[in-house]
C-alpha cells in the first residue's frame, strides 16, 4: 500500500522550549503512516530555502519519507509560534509571507504520472490544492483533512466530489450538526466522513452508518499532531490492515492518543534559529 501526501510543511516553534520542530498536516501524515506500516510513503510539497527547510527534509529522509518530486523556491519555511497551556497546544501567531504562502502547486505531467503509483492521496485545507483534487481523483483514492476551518456549503459543494474520506475537527458540532455534516458529503458522493470531538471520542460516518469512538485516556504533555495520527492510525488500520470501520476507529483513537505523551508533531527538535520572532516585513 502506497500513500502520497500533498501539501503543507512548516517548523513548529515552541516558544516555551525555544526549539522547533519538523511538522504540517501533510508531513505529519506522511511520517504516521510511514510508522504505522504503509510499505511506500512520499510527501510532495513546497520548501522554503532556509535552516527550517533543511531540518525537516533531513528528519523526512531519516524517517524513510521520499520528496523527490517537491519544489524548493527562495523563501522561509511556515513556522508557526506554539505555547502550550495544560499540554494544549495554542497556536501564537504564523508568518503570510513563507514560501508557500508565495507560490501554489502547479502540477505537470511528470507528477500525474508519479501520482499513479500511489493508493491513496491526502491533502488538506491547508495546503491551497482544492483546484487539484479532480486529478487526484483520477488516479487514486483521495483523503481530505478539513480541520475546524472549512464548513460551509460552498466549499463543500466543491471539495467532496473528489473525496473518498473526509475528515472534521468538531468538537463544537451538535449530535444533529455532525449529521448534517456527513449527510452532505455523502451526497456529494463522499463515503466515508469522520469527525473528531476532543475529549468526546470521534464520529464515523459510513454511507450513513454511524459508529461512536471514545478516546483513548493518556497523561497528555502536547496535544499538537494529535489529529494527524489521528487520520495516519485510521487510513493505516482501514485500509492496509482491511480492518472493519470500529476496529480502525479504535485503532485510530489509540494512535492520536499516543501522539500526545511527546512533544512535536513526530519529534526531532531543533534550537531556534533566532529569527522566529521576526516581525513580518
Amino acid at each position: 500500500m502506497k500513500i502520497l501526501c500533498i501539501g503543507d510543511n512548516v517548523a513548529d516553534c515552541y516558544l516555551d522550549q525555544k526549539k522547533y520542530y519538523p511538522g504540517g498536516n501533510a508531513v505529519n501524515v506522511a511520517v504516521k503512516t510511514k510508522r504505522f506500516g504503509f510499505d511506500h510513503v512520499a510527501y510532495l510539497g513546497i520548501f522554503g530555502n532556509d535552516k527550517k527547510a533543511e531540518h525537516i527534509k533531513n528528519s523526512l529522509t531519516a524517517e524513510g519519507v521520499s520528496f523527490q518530486r517537491s519544489r524548493t523556491m527562495i523563501g522561509r519555511s511556515g513556522a508557526p509560534l506554539v505555547t502550550l497551556i495544560d499540554g494544549d497546544r495554542v497556536f501564537v501567531k504564523s508568518r503570510q509571507d513563507t514560501a508557500q504562502h508565495l507560490v501554489r502547486l502547479n502540477l505537470v505531467k511528470a507528477d500525474l504520472n508519479y501520482m499513479e503509483k500511489f493508493d491513496l492521496i491526502h491533502s488538506s485545507c491547508f495546503s491551497h490544492t482544492e483546484e487539484l483534487l479532480p486529478q487526484f481523483k483520477k488516479r487514486a483514492l483521495v483523503s481530505f483533512d478539513f480541520s475546524n476551518k472549512r464548513r460551509n456549503d460552498e466549499y463543500l459543494n466543491k471539495v467532496c466530489p473528489h473525496l473518498d474520506f473526509a475528515f472534521f475537527s468538531g468538537a463544537d458540532l451538535s449530535a444533529g450538526q455532525r449529521d448534517e455534516v456527513a449527510d452532505k458529503c455523502h451526497q456529494l458522493g463522499c463515503p466515508l466522513v469522520i469527525i473528531t470531538r476532543g475529549l468526546k471520542g470521534s464520529y464515523f460516518s459510513l454511507e450513513g452508518q454511524r459508529h461512536q469512538q471514545d478516546i483513548v485516556s493518556v497523561k497528555a504533555i502536547d496535544t499538537l499532531g494529535a489529529g494527524d495520527a489521528f487520520i495516519a492510525g485510521f487510513l493505516t488500520a482501514y485500509l492496509l490492515y482491511k480492518y472493519d470501520l470500529s476496529t480502525a476507529a479504535k485503532f485510530a483513537a489509540e494512535k492520536g492518543a499516543e501522539a500526545c505523551t511527546y512533544h512535536g508533531g513526530w519529534g526531532y527538535p531543533h534550537d531556534f534559529d533566532g529569527d522566529e520572532e521576526e516581525d513580518e516585513s
